[in-house]
């Protein structure tokens, strides 16, 4: 059974940082692909950064120069490193794993809350 487990949110202050994990069982974060997504209060969930199983990544643009995604084969976790937090990154943020045929799985998600 693959599941997914995310941590590390929190409330943070403008311009702080945190550090996002998803733990995975049940599959290996390496042969597959790995995405965070987000969903705001009153919006629809959406694409934040992607890790493809190759290890190439791909960033929303309101993030590219502050977030950074990564994995740890050993852990069999992927990070979401957030710098320079704005108000705007206030979400729920959740892990998608994605097989080459195409199966999904999420996680239940780990809030961000970046307020002043």
């Amino acid at each position: 059974q693959v599941q997914l487990v995310e941590s590390g949110g929190g409330l943070v202050q403008p311009g702080g940082s945190l550090r996002l994990s998803c733990a995975a069982s049940g599959i290996s974060v390496s042969r597959y692909g790995m995405g965070w997504y987000r969903q705001a209060p009153g919006k629809k969930r959406e694409w934040v950064t992607t890790i493809t199983d190759g290890g190439s990544t791909a960033y929303k643009d309101s993030v590219k120069g502050r977030f950074t995604v990564s994995r740890d084969s050993a852990e069999n976790t992927v990070y979401l490193q957030m710098n320079r937090l704005l108000p705007e990154d206030t979400a729920v943020y959740y892990c998608k794993a994605e097989s080459s045929t195409g199966s999904t799985t999420w996680g239940r998600g780990t809030e961000v809350t970046v307020s002043s």
